[in-house]
């Protein structure tokens, strides 16, 4: 068999990978695996996913003693969309009007109304309102 690699095909095998990796891209092929944008999201995303000191609480509980700049751990659902980045949030004991930027969602994952998710922000509390403020979202 013939050596492809001599030094006057080089250029020519090179020119044809680079054509090829550009219609794959073009017809917008992507690396099997990866599903989520083409940022530097994903990367921001990944963080620290191990154990918490910071115990999951209700809604309620959070309501009811929670203080401002509280860190917390709420599980339930996203269970609409009000508009910019504000949602609202239900575990079952309640509700809570959650802000959360695109950014924190998970890479690749599409969340509804029936996805129970695990909010990780702290509360936001003043004199007319409550609201958590989402730093991530996770998929339990």
């Amino acid at each position: 068999m013939k050596n492809l690699f001599t030094r006057s095909n080089g250029p020519r095998i090179l020119l044809a990978t680079a054509a090829l990796a550009g219609a794959l891209a073009v017809a917008g092929v992507q690396a099997q695996g990866y599903t989520g944008p083409r940022s530097d999201t994903a990367a921001q995303q990944q963080g620290y996913a191990g154990p918490s000191t910071i115990a999951p609480m209700s809604v309620k509980d959070l309501m009811a003693n929670g203080k401002d700049d509280q860190n917390a751990v709420l599980r339930g659902r996203i269970v609409s969309h009000d508009g910019g980045d504000h949602y609202t949030f239900d575990d079952g004991t309640g509700r809570i009007r959650v802000e959360i930027d695109n950014d924190d969602f998970p890479a690749g994952r599409q969340i509804d109304d029936k996805v129970t998710v695990e909010l990780i922000g702290e509360l936001d509390r003043d004199r007319n309102s409550v609201e958590f403020d989402v730093d991530q979202v996770r998929i339990p």
